[in-house]
């Protein structure tokens, strides 16, 4: 595989290498959040929808060791990226990439369903808000069939009590709860703030499909130290594949 315009980079404490281009999206705290809050348990499967190169997929096939996952991703480049970051990482038997876009729904893959799906969607799905610096990003960053394309795929491709765990801007936490809950309940959900002083910025959502259990707002998870900029203990220890991101 070309490696010109590629950097590979360590994640999970160098549990796994990801080579992702130097310009346009890259996987950062969202992918590394998103796999720790990832619980399958030996045996089951997970999709992502939206893999990119891999770097949630990835991290997550690591944290979750017999489960096996498949990643669809909508964009050539970055779908042969993921494959060959999975071939890098000796995840060939149990991690596999699917050409597909999530607008045209889960149906269109022709696969039975899943026992969990996870999935970064796209921030934005109006136009004039996206400021994307790059415009190589703008396919990762803007949703064309809106937040409901990927909750509306997201649950189709999950069975009964199966579960969807999805991070988004916290700002639209009102939106993915009212996709989410004609077909799932059971939620919690994560707040994810920069400081222990500062409003959250994202959310983690864990719904389960035809869930019926209350709502649960668990505490936050504090990324940074006011002051010194380090990442808080429990942030480390997450980052590093220490600890998951529990629910």
């Amino acid at each position: 595989m070309p490696t010109t315009g590629l950097t590979e980079d360590a994640v999970l404490n160098g549990r796994v290498r990801l080579r992702q281009a130097v310009t346009g999206y890259r996987a950062g705290m969202d992918a590394a959040l998103l796999a720790a809050a990832c619980d399958a348990a030996p045996g089951e499967r997970v999709i992502e929808a939206g893999c990119g190169v891999g770097g949630a997929l990835l991290a997550a096939a690591r944290r979750r060791e017999g489960v096996r996952f498949v990643g669809l991703e909508r964009d050539a480049t970055a779908a042969d990226l993921a494959r060959g970051n999975v071939g890098l990482n000796g995840l060939d038997d149990r991690v596999e990439i699917v050409d597909g876009d999530v607008e045209r729904g889960f149906r269109a893959l022709d696969l039975p369903v899943f026992d969990a799906a996870i999935s970064n969607p796209p921030f934005f799905d109006d136009p004039a808000a996206l400021r994307a610096p790059a415009p190589e990003k703008s396919g990762a960053w803007m949703a064309d069939g809106g937040l409901a394309a990927w909750t509306a795929f997201c649950l189709k491709a999950v069975r009964e009590g199966g579960s969807v765990t999805l991070i988004h801007r916290a700002d639209r936490l009102a939106d993915l709860l009212a996709l989410l809950a004609p077909k799932a309940g059971s939620f919690r959900i994560r707040p994810i703030a920069p400081f222990a002083d500062a409003p959250a910025k994202r959310v983690i959502v864990r719904a389960i499909k035809t869930g019926k259990a209350p709502l649960i707002l668990l505490p936050p998870l504090v990324l940074h130290e006011r002051g010194s900029g380090a990442h808080s203990a429990e942030a480390e220890a997450i980052l590093r594949g220490e600890a998951d991101l529990g629910w």
